[in-house]
């Protein structure tokens, strides 16, 4: 069956984090370290890491992904703001060594005027120093909609970092289907088309998970407005032929749609109904 979850809290803790995935069918699921919009993290309370590794044994949870806050521009054209993501993203990855968590998603970041050379520059560099060989997650770029100064809502803006960076093995990229529909890449009407380019210029075994989002926003409108599955502009049945694609069903999928986790109960148990209404085999 589809390997899917809701984009879930922890401010209670992982362990309550991974019981509220269980209680809504969810297979996995994804949750910012901090605040999203902020830059504080709380103390690991070892009690509730022992659990949650207990909670992710006992229901086979697996693929759960940290997503680093919003407020991380590796980007940017200000050294402090670059200091800050650098630092909190290494403190972030530190972190993961110590949970049953093995991937790590970014948004690449803004250029904020610099241009996409140096802002590729800035990311690339700031990779090379925080990813060593004492680092065991899988850190994924994401595909993004290309507004305002965006840099990765181009699969060759994406295959850039990867080739800058030393420790590509420890690279892979989180693909979002609202993102890349925003940015062009036609996933309605030509699904495979996109496949095979994303394929040849970055390689289909960097894909690693895939955020599943409607778009409220039209095709090549590069604006990042989520919606809910079958409930935008993408549409229900080309989301299903998403998940469903040979080259894709293995892969996990998480939810970023504008909804609280009754909304993400609600989704996950209407995809999981019409996969298995038409048969579709995930073996």
């Amino acid at each position: 069956m589809i390997n899917i979850g809701a984009h879930l809290s922890i401010s209670k803790g992982f362990t309550a984090a991974a019981k509220s995935a269980v209680s809504i069918n969810s297979d996995t699921f994804q949750y910012f370290p901090r605040n999203p919009r902020g830059g504080a993290i709380k103390q690991l309370d070892l009690d509730d890491v022992k659990s949650f590794f207990e909670m992710v044994k006992n229901h086979n949870l697996t693929n759960i992904l940290s997503h680093a806050p919003y407020t991380y521009n590796l980007s940017s054209n200000k050294e402090e703001v670059r200091r800050f993501a650098r630092d909190a993203f290494r403190e972030d990855l530190e972190r993961l060594e110590l949970l049953p968590v093995n991937l790590y998603n970014f948004h690449p970041g803004s250029h904020t005027g610099n241009g996409i050379d140096l802002g590729i520059k800035y990311i690339v560099d700031i990779l090379n120093d925080i990813i060593t060989d004492d680092i065991t997650s899988t850190v994924l770029l994401e595909t993004m909609s290309g507004k305002g100064s965006e840099i990765g809502s181009t699969f060759e803006e994406i295959a850039r970092i990867i080739d800058g960076v030393r420790q590509k093995d420890k690279l892979g990229v989180c693909m979002d289907s609202c993102h890349i529909f925003s940015a062009g890449y036609d996933i309605v009407n030509d699904l495979d088309g996109v496949l095979e380019q994303f394929d040849r210029i970055i390689g289909l075994d960097r894909l690693k998970g895939i955020h599943l989002n409607d778009s409220m926003k039209p095709f090549n409108d590069n604006k990042d407005r989520h919606a809910g599955i079958g409930e935008g502009l993408i549409g229900l049945e080309p989301l299903i032929n998403l998940i469903t694609h040979p080259k894709l069903k293995r892969l996990p999928f998480y939810l970023e749609t504008p909804f609280e986790v009754e909304g993400h109960e609600r989704e996950i148990k209407m995809i999981k109904e019409i996969i298995l209404e038409r048969g579709i085999s995930f073996e």
